[in-house]
């Protein structure tokens, strides 16, 4: 009881650290914003284009801004253009580095007060004006058209003012922050709202390290990793709150990626997590936050231009009805066992915990084990994901041995239910810690019910993606292929079944002979794709077009690509969809569409 109090102390002295930006959760969604929209212009990441962008950051963006702190030469706030805001965006993610490095140029530190981001769709017309008149040569929007393979560097050694900070290499580690943190719970308020509370609890195990002369490297989950750069994306707050804090500016040590077993990344987690749940009495691993893994390949990083012909486009919602796919609610779950009391005296073996769903779906059907965190000394969590329904059941299992090889007994001691309803919908708390009384088979429950401490995160319910499986009546051959490709064998005249989880058919395809199409005086070969529904209707769903096919209607287009851009296929329109061989990893989208069965996984967006 005594130890509950001081972590219940030690939570409300985290919740008192002061954070002078006004208002952390809008900012962290703005800067989600802004992350999307630099990963949907994804030759910022690397090559000559990065080249650019870094010397005009240089060249142009900091003077700007420097003058601007000075004398305010815009009446209103300036509109930084969205390259220079990517690299400004990676240099302040190293507050100590940033600041350093404007004192050194300009003299002072060079906040974010009085600049909009490119993607708040405020008037840029004033801020183009001043660019214009201070950089003729140079033009305000970054014109790819203009960007070949020289080599930028030259330029900027040759400018006056120049950071010798390698960016390059800043945006090569912040590149892949936005896959981690891109899900849509990210924008959820009260995810934010706990996230900026963790944050808080994350800098006070910081400064109490610190009061301790402790050396600790604190690595952050990714919901209070998504704050703490929302905090350094504001220098002048960020250096006043740490000081204040913590008698410091705060570093953001970026450099490590390395997260195998032993090694600085993983044993600073584990170090925070212990020192966590130590001080605040409370899981440090959440569901929604943890690393996903590293992100897919994009098809392509290079820009382009759609060659689509202009359509009205069917809504997403009407192509659903098409083909009458459930929508599913889904949710991460994160469980772990804390502890276990008022055991029988005379119980004898190990402790561990089976659980379940009431209500098995598609997403997790089978009985999972956990050890008891403070039975076994060793921290299992399971994550899964599964319907936002239901209950999860608990039951607790003692396995004697014996001592003879292989044999042993199980016995059931009792079990308990947690429901999902009660927490996610309405959603109120994302996390919940607690004891639950355990009812035991025989249903006689005695004063002292045996109780485990239940450990249990939630992420917002989002749509289920689809998995949808292509099955051919008839196996085709290595070379052959659904869409075909001039040199590929053609699919012999049967259908394709396309079935959903569950097994159940969704749509039977069939490629059509090529018909002649009359337009005026001219007649044209159409290959088509039609598709027969549950009801019996007859719709075509894909038609040759040039050199690629127009899907529903237009709302995709599968365009063949030049083998030299390493895939054969680019699919645009207003779906994303992933293609994968179903006897490859999921995790690993082919180029090519080929082989006897097909997953097609998509997310209506």
């Amino acid at each position: 009881m005594e130890m509950a109090k001081e972590q219940e102390f030690e939570w409300a002295e985290a919740q008192e650290i002061e954070i002078s930006v006004d208002d952390l959760v809008a900012a962290a969604k703005q800067q989600l914003q802004f992350l999307a929209a630099v990963d949907r212009n994804r030759w910022l990441y690397e090559g000559p284009t990065l080249q650019r962008a870094i010397y005009r950051y240089n060249a142009c963006w900091l003077p700007l801004l420097a003058k601007h702190s000075e004398s305010h030469i815009s009446k209103g706030c300036l509109v930084v253009p969205l390259d220079c805001e990517w690299i400004w965006h990676c240099h302040r993610l190293n507050p100590v580095q940033y600041k350093s490095d404007c004192e050194e140029l300009y003299g002072k530190n060079l906040d974010n007060s009085y600049v909009v981001s490119s993607i708040q769709g405020t008037c840029r017309k004033e801020t183009e004006e001043i660019w214009n008149r201070l950089y003729p040569e140079e033009p305000y929007e970054l014109d790819l058209a203009k960007i070949s393979s020289e080599d930028f560097s030259a330029e900027l050694s040759g400018l006056e003012k120049f950071t010798k900070y390698d960016l390059v290499s800043a945006v090569k580690r912040q590149s892949p922050f936005f896959y981690q943190v891109s899900r849509s719970h990210f924008n959820n308020d009260v995810f934010l709202e706990e996230a900026v509370a963790r944050y808080k609890g994350f800098l006070h195990l910081i400064k109490k390290n610190r009061e301790r002369s402790i050396k600790r490297f604190c690595v952050p989950t990714y919901d209070i990793d998504l704050i703490w750069h929302t905090h350094q994306l504001h220098p002048d707050s960020y250096c006043k709150d740490m000081n204040k804090t913590l008698g410091k500016v705060l570093e953001h040590d970026d450099m490590d990626q390395d997260r195998t077993k032993g090694k600085k990344l993983d044993t600073g987690f584990s170090g925070t997590t212990k020192q966590w749940e130590e001080t605040f009495g409370s899981r440090y691993p959440k569901a929604g936050a943890m690393y996903r893994g590293t992100a897919p390949s994009p098809l392509t990083t290079i820009p382009f231009s759609s060659d689509i012909v202009s359509k009205e486009v069917v809504s997403s919602k009407e192509c659903q009805k098409i083909i009458h796919i459930l929508d599913l609610k889904i949710a991460e779950v994160f469980v772990e066992i804390v502890a276990v009391k008022n055991l029988p005296e005379d119980h004898k073996g190990d402790l561990f915990v089976f659980f379940s769903k009431s209500q098995p779906d598609i997403f997790f059907n089978a009985k999972q084990k956990l050890t008891i965190l403070s039975k076994s000394g060793m921290k299992q969590v399971a994550s899964f994901q599964c319907e936002a329904a239901g209950e999860l059941l608990f039951e607790l299992v003692s396995h004697s041995t014996s001592k003879i090889p292989m044999t042993g007994a199980s016995k059931t001691m009792g079990t308990a239910s947690l429901s999902l309803q009660n927490f996610i919908s309405p959603i109120s708390k994302l996390a919940v810690e607690q004891w639950f009384d355990l009812v035991p088979r025989s249903g006689n429950v005695s004063s002292k019910p045996i109780s485990l401490r239940i450990a249990v995160s939630f992420t917002i319910p989002t749509l289920a993606p689809h998995l949808l499986r292509m099955v051919r009546s008839r196996p085709l051959s290595k070379g052959s292929c659904f869409f075909p490709l001039p040199g590929r064998i053609q699919p012999a005249k049967s259908w394709t079944r396309v079935i959903d989880e569950t097994q159940s058919e969704v749509i039977s395809l069939q490629m059509r002979d090529p018909k002649k199409e009359k337009g005026g005086d001219n007649c044209t070969l159409k290959k088509q794709v039609i598709g027969v529904t549950e009801s019996g209707e007859t719709i075509t769903l894909a038609e040759m077009v040039e050199t690629g096919w127009s899907v529903m209607d237009c709302c995709w287009s599968l365009k063949k690509k030049s083998s030299k851009e390493g895939h054969l296929f680019e699919l645009l329109g207003n779906r994303m969809v992933c293609i994968y061989h179903v006897l490859a990893s999921l995790q690993s989208p082919l180029s090519y569409l080929s082989g006897p069965c097909w997953n097609f996984r998509y997310i209506l967006i």
